[in-house]
C-alpha cells in the first residue's frame, strides 16, 4: 500500500496555519481539528514548516506561558520530512522512526496535496496483514 491509497481512503484535507499565527492560536486549532500537528504554510501550498504539540510543549518549557504569544514561524520544525504519493508504508515506517516524526506532508510537484500520520499507517499497516493473514488462512482451508 502507498501515500495515494491512504489519501483516497482518509482524504486530502490538510490543516494549516500562516506564519505569523501565535502559538495560542496554534493550540486552539489543533484542540479544534482533534490532531497533533500543523502544517505552516504561508499559501497552503508550500511547506513552510510543521508544528506540532511536541514544539509547543518544547517552547513553553523554555519561554513560560509567554510562549503562546511566539508565532507559529518561530516554534516550527525545519526542515519538514515529506513524502510523495507512490511512496510505500514500509518507508514510511522507516522515515518516521528515523526521524522521530509523527506527521508526514504530502507533496506532489512542490505541491502540499496531503498529509499522513503515524496513526494513518499503521492502521493501514493493519489492514494489510489481516487481509494477508485472510488470505493465507483461506487457502490453507480449501488446500485440505
Amino acid at each position: 500500500m502507498n501515500v495515494e491509497s491512504i489519501l483516497a481512503r482518509k482524504g486530502s484535507q490538510v490543516a494549516s496555519i500562516v506564519p505569523g499565527a501565535t502559538l495560542a492560536e496554534a493550540v486552539q486549532m489543533l484542540r479544534e481539528h482533534g490532531i497533533g500537528a500543523l502544517v505552516v504554510s504561508v499559501d497552503g501550498r508550500r511547506v513552510d514548516g510543521m508544528l506540532s504539540e511536541r514544539d509547543v510543549v518544547r517552547r513553553l518549557a523554555i519561554d513560560g506561558a509567554d510562549a503562546l504569544e511566539m508565532t507559529a514561524a518561530r516554534a516550527m520544525s525545519t526542515p519538514v520530512v515529506t513524502c510523495g504519493l507512490l511512496d510505500e508504508l514500509p518507508e514510511l515506517m522507516a522515515i518516521m522512526t528515523q526521524r522521530r516524526v509523527r506527521h508526514l506532508p504530502v507533496v506532489s510537484h512542490g505541491r502540499l496535496i496531503g498529509l499522513v500520520s503515524i496513526g494513518d499507517v499503521v492502521k493501514h499497516r493493519v489492514e494489510e496483514l489481516e487481509t494477508e493473514n485472510r488470505a493465507l488462512f483461506d487457502y490453507i482451508a480449501h488446500a485440505q
